[in-house]
């Protein structure tokens, strides 16, 4: 993993393989708390899925994660103690129809939301989030940047960068 980082507020990074965006996800999962929304932008392809497995194998969940394009919308319970994940999938509905499954209760409810294609409800999402822009770099090379909106947000957007400055620095990438 490579992390070309800017400013307090973004996080970039590179992944090299399906495995390591699953494992950045991973991460991203363990340092998650009940209320915290996660908006995924990116083409076919560029990795969302696989990132929001790795956040569901950080929260521990019940599951195979699998995209929800058909449903809207999956609910993964915790395996015992912990967070439910909320996973969301905008790509065939707007920002109006949006409202109109419920996003609302999701994103201001007790669990985790991670929704793909949020770009297509972008004035729905709350103001503070966690917005991730995944990008096609080659057939296993996926850039993911990270824009942190919040205190809350930007805390875990530190807790990341340390987390792969010392990747990097142990040559663990």
């Amino acid at each position: 993993m490579v992390a070309p980082i800017s400013e307090d507020s973004v996080l970039g990074v590179i992944t090299h393989s399906a495995e390591q965006t699953f494992r950045f996800g991973r991460r991203l999962g363990c340092l998650l708390h009940a209320g915290d929304v996660v908006c995924l932008e990116g083409e076919l392809g560029s990795g969302k899925t696989c990132l929001v497995q790795g956040i569901g194998s950080g929260l521990g969940v019940l599951g195979p994660v699998r995209s929800p394009t058909f449903v809207l919308i999956n609910e993964y319970p915790p395996a015992s103690v912990g967070l439910w994940l909320y996973h969301v999938d905008l790509y065939r509905i707007d920002s109006a129809e949006a409202v109109g499954v419920g996003l609302e209760e999701y994103l201001y409810g007790d669990g985790v939301t991670v929704i793909e294609w949020a770009e297509r409800a972008k004035e729905v999402m709350p103001p503070e989030r966690l917005w991730i822009t995944l990008s096609h770099l080659n057939y296993a090379k996926r850039r993911l940047v990270f824009e942190a909106v919040g205190d809350r947000y930007r805390e875990i957007g530190n807790a990341l960068r340390r987390e792969v400055s010392a990747l990097v620095d142990r040559r663990d990438v």
